[in-house]
């Protein structure tokens, strides 16, 4: 058996089809070593340890990993892993008087890091609120408890993240969601270093064919809601209503038009300020 394959995710209920697929024995059966590691700080951490070579494989943010690879990250990004988009909650502190986005005066966003989800979707909104750059500013925090504690002291008092994931903390009255935003594309991809894929690529096309075939069979499990509920402390019926919404690519198919949006939406924010074509960072498997 080859030296193991290091796979990141976010800790949340998306990559659990990941978590089974390797307690179930799928990625050894078929003669690979894998391992996963979570990362709570979420996009912006992924892409650094890319960049460092700490980890092979990333279920990542699709904005955040496309400008990453624009700015050097020697990754390729192999397919999209959840089709559906992700929404996105804006919270403010729950003791706080603040119950729109407008009535905020300082518009400061509490982001895990430069690059990251937090911070591009944050700038995604802001403009789709009309708010000019003057208007708003970020504090990096590292991850969602970073977040907690800095709109708890009022640090910041605007903080994008996964809905459902900060569901619990909304219900106990420490965050309030004052609105929600959609990516306006599919949520995650699978981005692989050049490295793995020139030297591993018939073990990632296996990988890859063995968690699309898994996640396919999780959106049918009949015990799909309550191992969501479990797992990740969500509600059972936050977790349906989770399930409703989500859907994980069944294909290898890469769409150039999504790429394009997302670039295109990247660098009128000013995230990114050139473009590439889908061949020089894409490749369907």
């Amino acid at each position: 058996m080859h030296k193991e394959i290091r796979i990141g995710g976010v800790p949340e209920h998306f990559n659990l089809p990941w978590h089974l697929a390797i307690e179930e024995g799928l990625f050894t059966n078929d003669g690979m070593a894998v391992s996963w590691k979570d990362f709570p700080g979420g996009t912006g951490a992924m892409a650094r340890e890319l960049r460092h070579g700490t980890i092979d494989v990333a279920l990542i943010l699709t904005e955040g990993i496309i400008a990453d690879i624009i700015k050097g990250n020697k990754s390729t990004i192999v397919g999209f892993y959840v089709k559906s988009p992700l929404t996105w909650g804006v919270h403010t502190s729950g003791h706080n008087p603040f119950m729109t986005p407008e009535a905020i005066q300082n518009k400061t966003f509490a982001i895990s890091r430069w690059g990251s989800g937090s911070h591009l979707m944050a700038y995604l909104y802001a403009r789709q609120k009309g708010w000019t750059k003057e208007e708003f500013e970020f504090r990096v925090v590292a991850n969602l408890k970073g977040a907690r504690e800095t709109l708890g002291y009022q640090g910041a008092n605007l903080f994008l993240w996964e809905k459902f994931t900060t569901k619990p903390l909304v219900d106990s009255g420490e965050l309030r969601l004052i609105d929600t935003i959609k990516t306006p594309w599919p949520c995650f991809v699978i981005a692989v270093r050049n490295e793995i894929l020139s030297t591993r690529l018939d073990e990632i096309k296996k990988l890859i064919r063995i968690i699309k075939q898994r996640s396919f069979e999780f959106m049918s499990q009949p015990d799909a809601i309550q191992l969501i509920s479990n797992r990740y402390g969500i509600e059972e019926k936050d977790a349906d209503a989770w399930m409703k919404v989500t859907e994980w690519e069944k294909t290898n198919e890469i769409h150039p038009e999504i790429i394009q949006e997302v670039q295109k939406t990247l660098q009128e924010l000013g995230v990114i300020y050139r473009q590439k074509s889908q061949d020089e960072f894409c490749m369907s498997l």
